[in-house]
């Protein structure tokens, strides 16, 4: 007899409780395998479940789609950041700008390579301090650097800001949402299994097909061990066969 196994993923719990709410509501009230309490209580259950699991989704897709963007804004403000700075390393070297001006950029004056700009905060660290040293030596009479203008720098940086912030709302809202089905899923298991508990003995004295065919239609799922038969009608027609001429034999089904 093949085995049941409660859900694993918020789709399955979903399709598991909907499918017992709506085959006992479609059956006759003398064939009710539910209580009518048990019934209330799920459906009440479902409406704040079936909510977060879909806001769940919703963020899932919001937050991929945003990865995507926000990867693409960050290698483009790494990119005009690590520029800037050779070039103006370049014209220290050249004699073009002092080297001590390089301290208006929080930049050694006797290192000539780029800082290190591998994560999200030396990208702001150093978008900031670049930006604010370029301004403080034009203020000073200094001639701006181009290829990259800083206006072109901190137009990428600002949009980098702005989309990092976005970005730090889309994981706080996932973890938000991650955190509210936690305890949802435990009360969605805890139902699932009260309700196929109860299918299960409402049909014990089944034969094992018929068992499994009428418990399905409840959200029940089972599943075969490797290599086991499969149930058919053709099972229950030999077990029923066997049963009339053994009638002591006591069939069950393996839970």
């Amino acid at each position: 007899m093949p085995y049941r196994r409660l859900p694993n993923t918020d789709q399955a719990r979903l399709y598991a409780l909907q499918a017992a709410v709506q085959r006992a509501q479609s059956v006759d009230y003398t064939e009710q395998v539910i209580p009518y309490k048990v019934l209330s209580e799920t459906q009440r259950f479902l409406v704040p479940f079936e909510n977060v699991v879909m806001q769940s989704k919703d963020n899932y897709k919001s937050t991929v789609n945003a990865n995507k963007q926000f990867r693409h804004i960050v290698q483009n403000a790494r990119m005009y950041i690590s520029h800037f700075i050779q070039v103006l390393n370049l014209a220290v070297l050249r004699g073009e700008i002092k080297k001590e001006q390089k301290l208006l950029y929080g930049l050694d004056p006797h290192q000539h390579i780029v800082p290190d700009l591998s994560t999200e905060e030396y990208l702001l660290e150093w978008g900031k301090k670049i930006i604010d040293g370029e301004q403080k030596r034009m203020a000073n009479g200094g001639f701006p650097i181009y290829n990259p203008a800083i206006n072109k720098v901190k137009v990428h940086y600002d949009i980098f800001c702005e989309h990092q912030r976005q970005h730090a709302f889309h994981v706080q809202n996932s973890e938000r949402v991650h955190g509210d089905l936690g305890p949802l899923r435990a009360q969605a298991d805890e139902i699932i299994l009260n309700i196929w508990n109860m299918v299960e003995e409402y049909y014990k004295n089944e034969l094992p097909y018929a068992k499994m065919m009428k418990c399905q239609l409840y959200g029940v799922i089972y599943y075969y061990r490797k290599g086991e038969k499969k149930l058919s009608a053709e099972t229950d027609r030999e077990l029923k066969h066997l049963q009339d001429i053994q009638p002591t034999i006591q069939w069950s089904v393996e839970e």
